[in-house]
């Protein structure tokens, strides 16, 4: 059985839309445990009345506000031998549950099944948005997320299924870190988890002025550039090797702030010339060239301007032996 957790906040007029597309899945081996997180709209009566035309629905309600709670108290009450989750705003394709549920079953254990997602919307939709769609649609298909996780996160949070097994390596929910989607991918990442991938659109993304992720501070620039860091040096820094920061700008300090923080050496380089040789959280800034004596170092890169970003791969190719790179951008 699969067992879908909803977490449930002031969600109303997207709400029956979501369920009717759980309800109407061409797999009908599913429970969905339904948390209402405190709402004050009608969300919790729509709950209660999907629940009572369909046994497959269990309503709980959260004590704890907030996201992760929800989503505990979920797993918690769950049966499924597979878990996913699903966000109250957006829909489901009507082949999604098959579709991962045979994905997992054909590859075994070890491995995160996802698809495709598509963004709507009732007003235009932002442009990075589409870009987001894009860049992740384009990482699915070549199932290679996890080589720019540093990026963003690459395993989209309502559009995953894990054997329930693989979820408890993974710490399940348990955690409390926000965003915590990202947080439990850089966890399959850790786990060295593989990725399978159903080729068409599973999921239908909802922007809408509401989205948490426009209004929670949970998920904020900061919360993301702290949780990439902490998992770069958990992961995949290497002392031995020399630590290279390259960008300036708003991403750039508050990641060289944070290596000060922790007492990690590193070069910082950029490309403007008129902020070489300035210190700023008392290093000083370098010509990028000087990348050339420093042997094989790690980079990261806090340049988010695209055309910096291909300026930037351009010159690391021409190198003798090319760097370990990370975009955090």
């Amino acid at each position: 059985m699969i067992s879908i957790l909803l977490p449930v906040f002031n969600a109303a007029p997207f709400l029956q839309e979501c369920l009717d597309s759980i309800i109407n899945q061409t797999d009908s081996d599913w429970e969905l445990l339904a948390v209402d997180d405190c709402s004050t709209d009608e969300s919790l009566n729509i709950l209660i009345s999907y629940a009572q035309q369909d046994h497959r629905i269990k309503v709980l309600q959260n004590q704890k506000k907030g996201i992760i709670p929800a989503l505990q108290l979920a797993y918690e009450n769950s049966k499924g031998t597979f878990i996913t989750r699903m966000d109250a705003d957006d829909k489901m394709a009507k082949h999604k549950l098959l579709s991962l549920r045979q994905l997992l079953l054909q590859s075994g254990e070890g491995y995160v099944a996802t698809g495709l997602v598509k963004y709507f919307s009732a007003q235009a939709l932002r442009d990075g948005y589409k870009k987001y769609e894009a860049w992740l649609n384009q990482l699915t298909s070549t199932q290679s997320n996890f080589s720019e996780i540093y990026k963003e996160c690459v395993i989209p949070s309502p559009c995953w299924m894990l054997w329930r097994t693989d979820l408890e390596k993974c710490e399940a929910f348990n955690p409390s870190t926000y965003p915590e989607d990202y947080d439990l991918c850089f966890r399959m990442y850790q786990m060295n988890l593989k990725v399978t991938v159903e080729s068409s659109v599973l999921h239908y993304w909802r922007d809408h002025k509401q989205r948490s992720s426009r209004t929670d501070e949970h998920y904020s620039d900061n919360r993301f550039l702290v949780l990439k860091l902490h998992y770069f040096l958990k992961l995949d820094y290497q002392q031995s090797k020399p630590l290279v920061l390259w960008g300036a700008g708003k991403k750039g300090k508050m990641i060289a702030k944070m290596l000060r923080e922790q007492q990690i050496n590193f070069h910082w380089v950029c490309d403007t010339p008129t902020k070489w040789g300035h210190k700023i959280h008392g290093v000083p800034l370098q010509d990028y060239k000087n990348i050339i004596n420093l042997g094989i170092p790690q980079i990261i890169v806090a340049v988010a301007a695209p055309s910096g970003q291909i300026a930037i791969k351009k010159f690391l190719r021409q190198l003798t032996s090319p760097p370990i790179t990370y975009f955090f951008c």
